[in-house]
């Protein structure tokens, strides 16, 4: 389906920690988007073909000498522009407004006003004061503020804080919002961007599930031909939905690898096998890997050290598979549009590295496989709606994120099976009661960590000596923040009693209740 990608909107990113998310709600909205860095090549934005642009925020300030700056050439192109936070007032300012520090900060809830009446705002409100003005309830993240209008621009909306919160240029489609209308926070925020994308910019609404999955089966088909695949399959999200969509687009020229490093959550080695191998008919070949895996951890405790042993060991043993397959054309890969993002920046040295990634980046120099990521474009939820749309179980794409090491990553310090063991099941025991109690869905991450501590317990009238493992459960919207989840005290207590009274080698339970920041979701 060509029309796809007809309508489309460019995101030029600033550095905000939300740009993503702005990029979720255009998608969300049926319209394609891509997301640009700021000082990205112009002749690369004239050439993406957008119908309009959104400027992100930023940490920057314009007033800073080297701050970063809209393209003039972008305000040429005639197409509509939506600044937000540092995007709006980038955009005054290189258009001849002014940008000031009052030393006065704005971040949280905020109360606008929307004093104009604009295309952008038209009766988009919360409420309606006895003026007849729309009240909106907001999430306000700035230092700066806009002083003075440029030349064609008239007030749009406005705080106690910011009496320029929002400004509009109406013959030439330009607008700048001080707040940001992608959070949650924000609640007509949908509204705005939908207005927007649809109303401003013309946008139709081809981009969802069903489409997605009709145009990707039929590129797969073009491109591969009668070429055969091979797929590293582990079990998670990403690498499901791809064998689901290339099972159906090239069927038996699919052959799946699925290396079970013996860290994998409790049955799932099992469970892959049953879903794809018996109930789909996927060409799968299982690998029993776990004794490699356990010798190239042995000694290792620094969690990137195991990062990079598993994921090498992982590498290694694929390509010995592979090489088997000596009719194999194409490498796929569940490569997603945020590991596209994220590998962007690090080759323009604007990313910092949190952890090493395993899908973009680290392939042999000398591969000889042609590369197939059906998936490259789509953030996590869209994954997750296609592979719902392609028929895969629910509990399948909806459940938590895993690793990629797996335990490795969950056990604390050195890697030994009997810690694997141990933590599977109680593991399992957690993510089964979750289950049970109607709670999996309320949280966005749950799992156990193993800690390579001992404590004193009490079985019976004898004292045991034996290991301890917390429970960790968050709730996120969109994982670069998250706040621990608030769980039942007697749900907690059962859990607890479960683990004890049933695993052997464990004394005692916690539960973590440290957030995001200042601690990381995973405990490595």
């Amino acid at each position: 389906m060509s029309d796809l990608h007809d309508d489309k909107i460019l995101i030029l990113d600033f550095g905000s920690q939300y740009t993503q998310l702005i990029a979720r709600r255009v998608r969300e909205a049926g319209v394609y988007c891509e997301i640009f860095p700021w000082d990205v090549e112009f002749e690369r934005i004239r050439e993406f073909g957008a119908r309009g642009f959104i400027l992100s925020g930023g940490p920057e300030s314009t007033l800073a000498a080297d701050k970063p700056e809209v393209p003039l050439e972008l305000f040429a192109l005639g197409q509509p522009i939506l600044g937000i936070c540092y995007g709006m007032q980038a955009m005054a300012q290189q258009l001849g407004g002014k940008v000031e520090n009052v030393g006065k900060s704005e971040f949280g809830y905020a109360r606008v006003r929307a004093r104009g009446h604009t295309a952008l705002l038209r009766d988009i409100h919360d409420e309606v004061n006895e003026e007849g003005h729309g009240l909106l309830d907001v999430w306000m993240s700035h230092g700066d503020r806009v002083a003075e209008l440029p030349a064609g621009f008239k007030l749009m909306a406005s705080t106690e804080s910011a009496p320029i919160a929002g400004i509009a240029d109406e013959e030439r489609k330009i607008y700048g919002l001080q707040f940001h209308p992608e959070v949650t926070h924000t609640t007509q925020g949908v509204a705005i961007y939908q207005r927007f994308l649809h109303d401003i910019c013309g946008c139709g609404s081809a981009w969802n599930s069903a489409n997605i999955v009709e145009a990707t089966i039929s590129e797969v088909r073009a491109r591969v031909g009668d070429g055969h695949v091979i797929l590293g399959l582990s079990g998670g999200v990403d690498s499901s939905v791809v064998a689901a969509l290339l099972h159906e687009a090239i069927g038996d020229q699919l052959c799946c690898i699925f290396v079970d490093n013996g860290l994998l959550r409790h049955r799932e080695g099992d469970f892959v096998m049953e879903q794809f191998a018996e109930h789909m008919g996927v060409n799968v070949i299982r690998i029993d890997a776990e004794d490699r895996f356990l010798e190239k951890l042995k000694g290792l405790s620094d969690p990137e050290d195991k990062r990079k042993a598993i994921g090498n060991l992982f590498i290694e043993i694929f390509e010995e598979e592979a090489r088997k397959h000596h009719d194999a054309d194409w490498l796929a890969q569940g490569t997603i549009y945020p590991d596209v993002i994220e590998s962007a920046g690090a080759s323009t040295g604007k990313a910092h590295l949190i952890k090493s990634h395993h899908n973009v980046g680290g392939l042999p120099l000398d591969m000889r496989l042609k590369l197939v990521e059906p998936l490259r474009e789509l953030f996590k939820d869209e994954v997750r709606r296609v592979g719902v749309a392609l028929g895969l179980p629910h509990d399948m794409v909806y459940r938590h994120p895993f690793p990629g090491p797996g335990l490795g990553v969950r056990i604390l310090g050195e890697v030994k099976k009997e810690y694997a063991d141990t933590l599977r099941l109680a593991d399992d025991i957690f993510i089964t009661e979750l289950r049970a109690h109607d709670l999996y869905e309320r949280v966005s991450q749950a799992f156990v960590v193993f800690l390579p501590v001992k404590s004193v317990g009490v079985t019976g009238d004898g004292r045991r000596y034996n290991f301890v493992v917390a429970l960790r459960a968050v709730e996120t919207i969109d994982f670069m923040t998250a706040r621990w989840a608030d769980l039942p005290y007697d749900f907690l207590d059962h859990v607890s009693r479960r683990i004890m009274n049933e695993i052997e080698g464990i004394a005692r339970v916690v539960y973590d209740i440290s957030g995001k920041p200042p601690g990381t979701i995973e405990w490595e």
